[in-house]
């Protein structure tokens, strides 16, 4: 583990003083993205707070939460994992509740930003990215252009995955975005039949994804908007449009009889506040998970345009609903997607 050193500060937005230290254990993705949130996020909170932050990594957490949960032995105290985890951990008894009472900074974010169990922290989106060097002038805006391929001819990319895949698929099939949820399973596998002959490769990962634009493999994607702005700083051909996207986050939550639970409450607190998550976005591509970090002065106006979670970018995409995957037509509509790529 990484640890962040005991260091006194003011108290951050709501949270307590600093001579109420303590410790927790914070678990992220790793790599590039967790460093960044240590460098915008971890060590300022860890000062201001008065506490020492013991980091872990877990590209997948389920697995652990899980085991965590059912021995009742946990080890983590707070997690950032896609919402989807942090649901249905806490129907199955596994994440705590939260204390909203406790949690003032959350009071400025959307309610569907929100859960029982959870608060977004950071957001990206599934957007679609092209390649202006073998597409021309004539470059796909919407997810109805991407299945056109008759319109536009060219090699198309997907994520081997169902989140936002099938949405992807329903808005290409005429669904408003707006009224995406509950999904129609049987429709969006239907609309994805039709495009799967055309599909060439499936990435499994965003480093694959990113490649795949990099090398010209492919002339439309479904990617992450993080990877497609890093291959933009190598290729001006390269472009993508938040049109359509479908906006999604990952969430704090704290794990069922955490080792430090007032603790954790206090942290997830302040890694919401507006200061703090304003700092996140000038570290790595991602937008803030309270957007009253916009109104802090942070980030740029020019910065804010790249944002996936910026208020004029968000209007014109999809909310994933991860409350959506974690039910049990969520969970079938992955069980059935395993099936559709064999």
């Amino acid at each position: 583990m990484l640890a962040l050193g005991s260091m006194l500060g003011l108290g951050l937005g709501g949270a307590l003083p600093a001579s109420a230290a303590g410790q927790i254990t914070f678990v992220s993705q790793g790599g590039a993205y967790q460093e960044a949130q240590t460098k915008a996020i971890l060590d300022p909170a860890a000062k201001e707070l008065g506490i020492t932050i013991n980091q872990d990594s877990a590209p997948d957490a389920w697995p652990m939460i899980k085991t965590q949960g059912e021995t009742k032995q946990p080890i983590w105290d707070v997690v950032d994992t896609p919402p989807a985890n942090c649901v249905r951990g806490g129907k199955e008894g596994l994440i705590e509740t939260l204390d909203f009472s406790k949690i003032p900074n959350a009071a400025s974010m959307p309610a569907a930003y929100k859960t029982p169990y959870s608060v977004a922290y950071e957001f990206y989106s599934s957007v679609l990215a092209y390649n202006k060097a073998t597409l021309g002038d004539k470059v796909p805006q919407s997810w109805a252009d991407f299945w056109n391929v008759e319109a536009f001819p060219g090699t198309r990319a997907l994520r081997n995955h169902p989140h936002a895949t099938l949405e992807a698929a329903l808005i290409a099939d005429g669904v408003k975005p707006a009224d995406l949820y509950p999904l129609d399973v049987e429709r969006a596998f239907r609309k994805l039949a039709e495009i799967k002959p055309f599909v060439t490769v499936w990435w499994t990962s965003g480093g694959q994804s990113a490649q795949l634009l990099h090398d010209g493999e492919a002339d439309m994607i479904m990617a992450w908007n993080g990877r497609v702005s890093a291959v933009m700083k190598d290729s001006d051909d390269i472009g993508f449009t938040f049109n359509e996207g479908l906006l999604q986050s990952t969430h704090l939550c704290i794990l069922k009889n955490a080792p430090n639970l007032a603790t954790a409450t206090t942290f997830l607190n302040a890694a919401i506040s507006p200061p703090l998550q304003a700092n996140l976005p000038m570290e790595i591509d991602y937008g803030p998970g309270n957007p009253a970090a916009f109104d802090v002065g942070t980030i740029p106006a020019e910065r804010a345009a790249e944002l996936p979670s910026a208020p004029a970018n968000a209007a014109k995409q999809a909310l994933l609903s991860d409350e959506w995957w974690a039910s049990p037509e969520g969970v079938a509509a992955e069980a059935r997607w395993l099936t559709f790529m064999q």
